[in-house]
């Protein structure tokens, strides 16, 4: 009986943390929550044996990410289930590597291994095949500007990290208390002070260096010039948007809008993905119609999403830049969205019915970098299309070939008004931190908006009652560009790969501790 209600009580403190997880994302977006969010799991993983521990972790993150990625279920059931199956195994290593090193958790080691396992996992799952860096505990904290500052040095794991180290500190802390309310041995009594005193002294003192760093940051006053850029909501239902039904009021719709924008007298204006219905520059009619508009917007020049298919019958998702008529550059999208535009392991998975629904899109080659040459002086930016502002590394490595912007084209139709476009804004705002540079959003249903270097999110298309998702319009904002590189676009995940080491550096001296122990 008292086991049963041991495990309903380690059953309800997981269910718990995964609730504030999930409250802490959008929405409802209550990012405080996160800093002790984890603090129920890690009491209902003490004492566990470390199988018990994968199996309660596991329903943490079953819970977790089926509240925070459930809009996949507007696209694939299936798809759905698999992702979160597969997403929960990372809280459950989490919980087991937790567990393995239990036993020292008031132990100067120990302190800072939970949190470095955290990183290590978080960035793997980022990596591993093809990647899915979505929610990370990092993000949570995207309007703390004082907090995310750090970023652009650790990248957002460094933030994910400080979450955790707190999360640890209140945990030990309370768990020491408690220990040392019913120890009657001296010795393990001042142990247990000496850990609650290093556990907030260390958990305090990084987070006071975090907010004086981020602090100094938000007061710089950095040099650099402006450049005034204007995106276009279009707001056209994912139904409609390749029924050639619709294909003439869909362009009329976004030229109009785009004569809207031009009247702000911006230096650019720029679509959201996939907004022109065809392929542009194989469709004469098509590309008569768009160069007729790039004229009339002149001197602005216009940023296209088009499909484009190739001699060789390939077809890419890409991003056309326009001006005066002329076609100037192009981007092909170089991370393609698996089971959404390709067929990963195609000779496995073709097998089955779903195969013939999925894209044939074919991936990109180039870290394109555009050039709006006749600016003075001239600004370079580049794009990421769909979910790439979600990889750390495809912007940075835009930046580190020059681009001083980066462009979000998105279209998020497929998950009308849920949580899924403010969350995708969240990696938008990091990657402007990372590399301290603006970020312009256009999104076809949103959210459209423009972020600074610093994360700010300085404006956003919405209608009059300030809804800013499934509604159309137009929104033009001037933007700084600041030439001094980051350290993380120099660097890049040092942090993580540090935090990976260190990981398993210490979890060696756990386990040899523990041999020598048994023996």
């Amino acid at each position: 009986m008292l086991w049963q209600k041991c495990c309903v009580k380690n059953i309800l403190l997981c269910l718990l943390s995964a609730g504030l997880l999930i409250l802490s994302f959008p929405k409802p977006n209550l990012g405080y929550l996160s800093w002790f969010a984890l603090v129920p799991w890690f009491f209902a993983l003490q004492r566990q044996k470390t199988l018990q521990a994968f199996f309660l972790s596991y329903m943490v993150g079953l819970v977790f990410f089926s509240g925070i990625v459930y809009w996949v279920n507007y696209v694939s059931s299936l798809g759905f289930a698999v992702l979160v199956l597969y997403l929960a195994l990372y809280f459950a290593v989490f919980g087991l590597l937790f567990s393995f090193s239990i036993d020292y958790r008031l132990s100067t080691i120990g302190y800072f291994l939970i949190p470095c396992v955290w990183v290590t996992l978080e960035y793997i799952r980022s990596h591993l095949f093809s990647g899915f860096g979505w929610a990370l505990l990092g993000y949570s904290q995207y309007r703390n500007l004082p907090i995310i500052q750090i970023s652009d040095i650790t990248g957002a794991y460094g933030v994910s990290f400080l979450l955790v180290l707190v999360n640890v500190s209140i945990w030990q802390t309370i768990n020491s208390f408690q220990l040392s309310a019913f120890s009657y041995q001296q010795k393990a009594t001042s142990k247990n002070n000496f850990t609650i005193r290093y556990s907030l002294f260390a958990a305090s003192f990084l987070l006071i260096l975090v907010l004086i760093y981020g602090y100094v940051k938000l007061n710089q006053k950095p040099r650099g010039h402006n450049i005034k850029v204007a995106v276009v909501q279009g707001n056209i239902p994912q139904g409609m948007k390749w029924d050639p039904h619709f294909r003439d009021s869909i362009l009329e719709k976004y030229f109009r809008l785009t004569k809207q924008a031009a009247g702000e007298y911006p230096q650019a204006i720029i679509w959201p993905e996939t907004s022109v219905p065809g392929y542009l520059e194989s469709d004469n009619e098509l590309i008569r119609e768009v160069t007729v508009l790039s004229r009339n917007v002149f001197p602005a020049y216009l940023l296209v999403g088009t499909p484009q298919e190739a001699d060789n019958r390939r077809i890419f998702n890409s991003a056309t830049l326009l001006q005066d008529g002329k076609i100037i550059q192009r981007y092909d999208k170089l991370h393609l969205v698996p089971f959404g535009e390709f067929t990963p392991w195609p000779e496995f998975f073709c097998r089955f019915s779903f195969a013939g629904l999925i894209g044939n899109f074919s991936p990109g080659k180039d870290y394109t970098v555009f050039e709006l040459s006749k600016l003075k002086p001239r600004v370079k930016f580049s794009t990421l299309i769909c979910f790439e502002d979600v990889f750390a590394h495809l912007a940075r490595g835009f930046v580190k070939r020059g681009a001083q912007v980066l462009v979000n084209m998105t279209n998020d139709a497929w998950f009308e008004d849920s949580s899924e476009p403010e969350q995708h804004l969240q990696a938008s705002v990091f990657r402007a931190v990372e590399n301290k540079v603006s970020v312009v959003r256009s999104a076809n249903t949103g959210v459209s908006c423009f972020i600074n270097p610093w994360g700010k999110i300085l404006s956003r298309v919405s209608d009059l009652f300030g809804k800013d998702v499934l509604v159309a319009g137009v929104k033009a904002q001037e933007l700084k560009i600041i030439s001094v590189p980051s350290f993380y676009t120099a660097f890049g995940d040092i942090f993580a790969w540090v935090c990976l080491v260190a990981a398993g550096f210490i979890l060696g001296i756990i386990q040899k501790r523990k041999a020598k122990k048994e023996s």
